[in-house]
C-alpha cells in the first residue's frame, strides 16, 4: 500500500508520538512522521519510557514543528488533539484529514500513558486503515 500520515497534536511530545509509533509498527505499508502545531521540543519522558517497555521506541521519534513536514508528501492527516485539529494549517495540495481526539496523559502518571497508547491501538489504527481505503 505504501501510504503516508502525519500525526498532529499540539506539543508533539505524547499522543502524537505514541501514534507515530504504533503506526510504523502495526500497520504494514503504512509509514507515519508527527509533529506540533506549537512542538514542546522535547519527548515526554513517560511517553518515551512506555514505547521503549513495548519495544517500539526508534531514537528518530522526536518533537518537530510543522516547518519540518509541511512541505513532505502526505495521504493522510491526523489530528489527535482537539487544538491541533482546530489550528490545523493549510498544505500546500488538498490532502484528507480526520480527526480523533484523545485525552492528554501529559502530567499524569505513568499508568495513563499506558491507557492513552491502548486507546489508540484500538480506536485510531483501524480509523487510519479506513480513511486510507
Amino acid at each position: 500500500m505504501n501510504k503516508k500520515v502525519l500525526i498532529l497534536c499540539t506539543g508533539n511530545s505524547c499522543r502524537s508520538i505514541i501514534a507515530e509509533a504504533l503506526v510504523n509498527s502495526k500497520l504494514e505499508g503504512i509509514s507515519a512522521h508527527s509533529s506540533g502545531v506549537k512542538a514542546s521540543g522535547k519527548v515526554n519522558v513517560n511517553a518515551k519510557r512506555l514505547l521503549e517497555e513495548k519495544g517500539i521506541w526508534k531514537d528518530e521519534y522526536h518533537s518537530k514543528t510543522l516547518d519540518t513536514v509541511i512541505g513532505n508528501e502526505y495521504d493522510l492527516i491526523v489530528t489527535v488533539c482537539d487544538h491541533a485539529n482546530e489550528t490545523c494549517p493549510m498544505f500546500p495540495k488538498p490532502i484528507k484529514k480526520i480527526h480523533v481526539g484523545f485525552e492528554d496523559p501529559d502530567g499524569k502518571g505513568f499508568e495513563a500513558f499506558g491507557s492513552t497508547f491502548k486507546e489508540i491501538d484500538e480506536v485510531l489504527l483501524p480509523k487510519i486503515i479506513e480513511a486510507l481505503k
